[in-house]
């Protein structure tokens, strides 16, 4: 699991690539995003898109000092599902 900083007043990207698990021609068809735990000023998606191969969320807020767990769960175009997370911890920079 992959770990990246944050700071609360940032509002940033972040994009996980497919493309290096499914070589084979499979294609993101569905892409979800959720943040844990779900507190009130904490990490938040603020929006999400994908392509054929990444996913890519927007994030705002956090709480400094706090860990969050980042996950995109997709549906690829073969019909498999797969799931990714990254842990985010908020600092203030």
């Amino acid at each position: 699991m992959t770990m990246m900083v944050k700071d609360p007043g940032t509002r940033i990207d972040f994009e996980f690539d497919w493309a290096a698990a499914y070589p084979g021609g499979q294609a993101v068809m569905t892409s979800d995003w959720t943040v844990e735990p779900v507190e009130a000023g904490g990490v938040a998606v603020a929006g999400a898109a994908h392509d054929l191969m990444q996913a890519t969320v927007t994030l705002t807020g956090g709480i400094a000092g706090h860990v969050y767990r980042v996950t995109n769960r997709v549906a690829m175009s073969d019909g498999q599902i797969d799931e990714r997370s990254m842990t985010m911890r908020v600092e203030e920079r």
